[in-house]
């Protein structure tokens, strides 16, 4: 049977009328056989998130002006990237950001987008509301450009994807109104009032507060090249630097701009290049401007390692005492995990601020890592 073009015409009319392009935008994602072959194929990222509930401010909240939010003073500012690959860890940490916050309705997400990504930045600011209707956040765009080739190559691939440098020029991509921010990693998970870590002195001249471990090995994280360069590694003498880990801190921004560290951190990235004295990463050069002189934050606020370490997804137990944000750092992801029926214990602690429509782990899972959080 055929059909005349002028009915073809009226069908198409009324498909696109019912059916907006723009509506059923598909994507190309990569995923991996039971082989481990990756694969690509188109999803929808529009409709993959459930909307999350509507979380209110207490009653001692400030009352914000509609007009100029972005650069109000009562704002809580947290940045971080966002990208297919992580979309979903980067929705479920907002998510635990709101539910614990007594001020949610006052804070204010920045999100980082690489001018590379396969997503737009229209796009990822519609899925993001599609869970947050009622969100105050912003998409950037990151000039991949900027970093790209001050890159080393890391121990892992995928920490030397150039929007893990973003972090470095926060204070050139954000409105100059706003001093100062949190930055947060995408596989991070807030159990706990953001106000509080907010509200953290940063004493004296610091730019950054982090939890600090004292204890490590901080050798570990230069070559021996620049250990026995004594014009290198006099960068810490008279200092007592210890390793903190970038996937959370609380950053000064009007310090940041007036001891222009975006440059300093640039300066090492290009030694680097040249003579190779790091292995891991965007962290070492943080470690060469702030270590020793950075505001030493309760390490409540960052129980990382959870995702193993880089090179190994093996499961960890939580470090003792309380805890206010869990960090999925290292090679294993909570949602990879749980998904492929393989999650560790920790993995549950992430399950309940899962927007995701279509996880892999169970509902009977699901209800009872939901016990053990209640």
């Amino acid at each position: 049977m055929f059909l005349s073009r002028s009915v073809l015409g009226v069908i198409c009319l009324v498909s696109l009328l019912l059916f907006p392009v723009n509506a059923i935008r598909l994507f190309t994602e990569k995923v991996k056989s039971n082989g481990g072959d990756e694969t690509e194929m188109e999803s929808d990222l529009f409709m993959k998130f459930m909307e999350a509930p509507e979380y209110q401010n207490g009653p001692e909240c400030p009352v914000l002006a509609k007009e100029g939010l972005v650069c109000d003073p009562s704002i809580v500012h947290i940045a971080m990237t966002i990208d297919p690959e992580y979309l979903r860890g980067t929705i479920a940490a907002v998510h635990s950001v709101l539910k614990h916050g007594s001020c949610p309705e006052n804070v204010f997400f920045h999100f980082i987008a690489s001018d590379s990504s396969l997503v737009h930045a229209n796009d990822l600011t519609q899925i993001v509301k599609s869970a947050f209707p009622s969100l105050s956040f912003k998409v950037y765009i990151f000039q991949e450009n900027l970093v790209k080739n001050l890159i080393s190559s890391s121990i892992r691939q995928a920490l030397d994807n150039p929007l893990n440098y973003a972090r470095s020029y926060l204070a050139d991509v954000l409105e100059a109104c706003i001093e100062r921010v949190i930055y947060l990693d995408s596989d991070t998970i807030v159990v706990d009032d953001i106000k509080k870590l907010w509200s953290i002195n940063l004493t004296g001249s610091r730019t950054i507060g982090a939890p600090e471990y004292c204890h490590a090995n901080f050798d570990k994280y230069f070559t021996s090249e620049f250990w026995s360069d004594p014009e290198l590694s006099g960068v810490f003498e008279g200092k007592r630097p210890c390793y903190f880990n970038t996937g959370v801190m609380v950053m000064d921004l009007v310090r940041w701009r007036e001891g222009e560290y975006t440059r300093k951190i640039e300066r090492w990235m290009r030694i680097q290049k040249d003579k190779r004295i790091y292995e891991l990463g965007s962290l070492p050069p943080f470690l060469l401007v702030f270590g020793g002189n950075i505001e030493a934050i309760d390490h409540r606020w960052n129980q990382h390692g959870l995702g193993g370490d880089n090179l190994v997804n093996s499961c960890r137990t939580l470090h003792p005492g309380p805890v206010s944000l869990l960090h999925w750092s290292g090679k294993g992801k909570p949602w990879v995990r749980l998904d492929a029926e393989r999650p560790c214990s920790v993995d549950f602690l992430w399950a309940p601020y899962d927007l995701y429509k279509y996880h892999g782990y169970t509902q009977q899972q699901e209800q009872q890592t939901k016990a053990r959080i209640a």
